[in-house]
């Protein structure tokens, strides 16, 4: 690997199914075809990604909660189950606080490995904003804020991205255009944060095509980077650690 950078494999998950992402566009994602997984089976498709990437952790994104549909609890509890070592970070459309907690505790014996990621075009509330990482852990360490944006507007009800001094620990960089698209990362956006944010670990989303897009990314102030398309496009290689 030419880079540093973390790598955090992304399962999008559809009525049960892994999905592939396109632009951000969740009316056109459609099961996984991909060349490293000949399933569109969750815990397969994890499994398999994570192995690749040698990865400590697996970002899901609950397609069906972030519509306004159910949380898909069954399946997060066998990814959780299915994959002891790995911590799970998840976003699953949380408006607030409150629906964080319940679904920690719908959760619970897994609690511990769960990373409820906050997203920017969910919450509700600039309050929202600021209560959700004050009440887990304490100091938000079992939560993360993604900055999510498309074609160059903010998705932001909440007022998030001026709330910098409301940010946690972790940033996720969320370029929606640039999922599942090749178009390369968004490394402005994620330099503007990074410079906002000096302590934070911040990880960009979309885009990646190759080693070269990594290394770029590391210098540009990324501490990982989330993916899935260059995987199961075969577009990086396997991980050894």
């Amino acid at each position: 690997m030419t880079s540093e950078l973390n790598l955090i494999p992304v399962v999008d998950l559809l009525k049960g199914q892994v999905v592939r992402a396109v632009r951000g566009d969740r009316k056109a994602y459609r099961p996984i075809v991909s060349a490293l997984c000949a399933s569109s089976d969750p815990v397969t498709v994890a499994r398999i990604l994570c192995e690749h990437c040698a990865a400590r952790q697996l970002y899901v994104a609950d397609l069906d909660a972030l519509q306004g549909g159910a949380v898909q609890t069954g399946v997060l509890a066998d990814l959780l189950q299915a994959l002891p070592g790995i911590e799970l970070w998840l976003d699953a459309g949380l408006a607030d606080a409150s629906a964080g907690q319940a679904l920690r505790e719908q959760l619970a014996p897994y609690a511990p490995r769960i990373v409820l990621v906050f997203g920017s075009e969910s919450l509700r509330s600039r309050e929202a904003l600021a209560r959700c990482f004050e009440a887990i852990a304490g100091d938000g360490a079992g939560a993360a804020l993604s900055l999510d944006r498309r074609d160059g507007q903010r998705l932001d009800a909440a007022g998030c991205w001026d709330a910098v001094e409301l940010w946690p620990k972790r940033l996720i960089v969320m370029t929606l255009e640039r999922v599942g698209s090749g178009a390369g990362p968004d490394l402005e956006t994620l330099q503007e944060v990074r410079r906002l944010a000096p302590g934070a670990m911040v990880i960009g989303a979309g885009g990646i095509r190759s080693e070269d897009d990594l290394a770029r990314a590391s210098a540009a102030g990324a501490d990982a980077w989330l993916v899935a398309s260059a995987l199961h496009d075969l577009q990086l290689p396997r991980v050894r650690r």
